[in-house]
């Protein structure tokens, strides 16, 4: 068709009613909503909110089934980084592996089971002789808080209430015997959990180079040389850490083991044993758990010795703090007050009092991986920088 025969091209405004075709914003909610559709954003959102929600549920009614398989796993992981440079220097005079970490773990097992035995006959002897004296106790309880406070209590009415059948103490007494089962199950539930973590441990050790190069298999080797490192790191740190409340416990057992044969206290060597443990392996609030049992079964003799012995355990707390623990850990690991405070109370609130007790070398391994990250430059000399408490090598906190 010839350019003659094309039909004329109206101009724009010819046609007035024409309607101006849309402009495409990529915004289509006006249509959707003139359409009575729901917009496409709507929907999106829906599927999100319900798949995220049905993700929360998957994840905590799978760690509400394996909470405990997971806590076992990290204190099998933490002791076996803390046992693994005792191995290694074992395996280097010519032990094979498995034989030097069941060595250690036996010995670990053998301390912990003489240490408890002694603690636990020495708490059951000192019940059935409170409850076998008990009207004795009761007397000479009440005539030290007349004396004291000269107030004019009876002994004997306080005697009779204790032994009311109908009473709180024997209602208290017959209840705990009910529970003599349930004990002896969790007993035996402890049982069990101790030899899953020692069999997870001594796997994680033994056979620990093994896991370690299936693992890099996987790995470029400049990222094989950063995950040693960081393993190494992790190995040193946490081992170093724990050795170090390992001599801080000695230490203290040793001074309170001097106080309570002074003091002529029932059982010294226990009741040091567990004051020096129990207040350097749990955090924060250790040194006054470790103090109560000494000072009750004291009180029970002389009321004079437990607040000597009370005394002694604070003031030797502050000597610990200020003299003997900056010393031992400057080679290893030292952790922020508020740090370690804040991890206890993390670990207690995510895993109960074994997460506490892990909070503190789980803290310090990561402490001790972060630190060694990034550029390190001089700090600039002001009165806020400034460490006037000097360690065996130098003031403190440059690390």
């Amino acid at each position: 068709m010839s350019d003659e025969q094309q039909p004329p091209v109206e101009p724009p405004d010819a046609a007035p009613d024409a309607v101006a075709p849309q402009v495409a914003t990529g915004d289509d909610h006006g249509d959707d909503h003139a359409n009575g559709r729901i917009p496409a954003w709507v929907i999106r959102a829906i599927v999100v909110f319900w798949l995220g929600f049905i993700a929360v549920g998957i994840v905590e009614h799978l760690w509400d089934r394996l909470s405990g398989l997971i806590l076992l796993l990290m204190v099998s992981l933490f002791l076996a980084l803390a046992i693994e440079p005792g191995v290694n220097r074992l395996a280097r005079r010519g032990w094979r592996r498995g034989s030097a970490t069941a060595t250690i773990l036996f010995s670990v097992l053998l301390a912990a089971g003489v240490f408890l035995a002694a603690i636990g006959t020495l708490v059951g002897t000192q019940i059935a002789d409170l409850l076998q004296n008990s009207e004795t106790y009761i007397v000479e309880s009440v005539d030290r808080i007349n004396d004291t406070f000269g107030s004019s209590l009876d002994p004997q009415e306080v005697v009779d209430e204790f032994n009311r059948p109908d009473g709180p103490v024997q209602e208290f007494i017959d209840a705990q015997q009910d529970n003599v089962v349930q004990l002896s199950l969790q007993a035996l539930n402890g049982m069990l959990q101790t030899l899953s973590v020692l069999l997870f441990t001594y796997y994680l050790v033994a056979d620990g180079p093994r896991l370690r190069r299936v693992i890099l298999r996987r790995l470029r080797p400049d990222r094989q040389r950063k995950v040693l490192d960081a393993w190494e790191l992790a190995i040193n740190k946490t081992g170093g850490y724990l050795y170090s409340r390992a001599l801080l416990a000695v230490l203290s057992a040793l001074f309170h083991w001097v106080v309570f044969q002074a003091a002529d206290i029932q059982a010294p060597i226990p009741l040091a044993l567990w004051v020096g443990l129990v207040s350097q392996f749990l955090p924060v609030v250790g040194t006054y758990i470790a103090g109560i049992l000494p000072v009750l079964i004291t009180f029970l003799d002389s009321p004079v010795k437990a607040a000597v012995v009370l005394g002694f355990i604070i003031v030797y707390q502050q000597v610990e703090n200020y003299f003997f623990a900056p010393r031992i850990t400057a080679r290893t690991m030292e952790l922020h007050p508020a740090v370690a405070f804040g991890a206890a109370l993390g670990g207690f609130s995510l895993l109960g009092a074994a997460g506490a007790v892990l909070a503190l070398p789980g803290a310090a391994m990561v402490q001790a991986i972060v630190g060694e990250w990034g550029e390190r430059h001089t700090v600039i000399e002001s009165e806020l920088t400034a460490m006037n408490v000097p360690g065996p090598s130098g003031p403190q906190g440059e690390t």
